[in-house]
């Protein structure tokens, strides 16, 4: 899709880059010619996608918790130590589980939150501080979810993914003095192992709520990733980009009862 070299000696963090959708954006990343840092909580799970990543190129990863701040400035250290600047960030790192908003326990709202909006804002302000700010360059991507029309049955991770939408916009604005490029992706149900997550009568008969009629798949969010890190889209800032086959215009996200 681009050319093979595009992003030779760009150094690229992907957080949650162990699975998933993570893991197919670390792995076209390395093809392309970047070397890779994916981060977790789990060691086990970073130490076998790094030897399944390694044979794409120069893959290492860093053990992470992006709701503790401590351990996501130790991150900013070890990368700074073993490379010496970063250029590219991916905040794919995320989580969340199907709830009625009425059964939502306050614990279960905090995590949700702390998770993915609290852990974004962690790791996008101090690795722009650490590297992006000082060295007047910079890409960010962040991950969210398909929240155009609210997000019934999860309404913790709307939110959540609400507020990284807004932050995209805001720092889009205030960090285009230090050419900094920040966007987001908002994918709609994607064929990857977060589907595992939810009760299969919660999927039922989904694609028929998509006007493509079929569910996305983890390469096609990855295309989508590195395509805004590329400089075929070097004047796109500030945006969130749908990748749903259309179901943000149409149909419901999920069957709610």
């Amino acid at each position: 899709m681009f050319k093979e070299d595009i992003f030779k000696d760009k150094i690229v963090l992907v957080t949650g880059g162990g699975s998933g959708i993570g893991f197919d954006i670390s792995q076209l990343f390395l093809q392309y010619g970047a070397k890779v840092f994916i981060a977790s909580r789990k060691v086990e799970r970073l130490e076998k996608a790094v030897a399944e990543l390694s044979q794409y190129g120069e893959c290492a990863y860093c053990v992470c918790d992006i709701r503790d701040i401590a351990t996501v400035q130790q991150m900013a250290e070890n990368i700074k130590d073993k490379m010496g600047r970063l250029d590219i960030l991916i905040n794919n790192a995320g989580g969340q589980f199907p709830s009625l908003a009425k059964d939502i326990s306050h614990n279960g709202w905090n995590a949700v939150i702390n998770n993915n909006l609290n852990g974004t804002w962690y790791i996008t302000q101090t690795m722009a501080n650490t590297f992006f700010i000082p060295q007047n360059d910079g890409i960010i991507v962040n991950m969210i979810a398909m929240i155009y029309r609210g997000f019934p049955g999860m309404a913790h991770t709307g939110a959540a993914r609400a507020g990284v939408d807004n932050l995209t916009k805001s720092l889009a604005v205030e960090w285009s003095q230090h050419n900094i490029q920040i966007n987001a992706v908002a994918p709609g149900i994607i064929k990857s192992t977060g589907l595992k997550n939810y009760p299969p009568q919660m999927l039922e008969g989904i694609t028929k709520n998509i006007p493509m009629k079929r569910l996305g798949t983890t390469e096609e969010v990855a295309n989508l990733c590195l395509y805004l890190c590329t400089p075929l889209a070097r004047y796109i800032t500030g945006e969130t980009i749908y990748i749903d086959g259309g179901q943000k215009l149409w149909g419901d996200v999920f069957y709610i009862s």
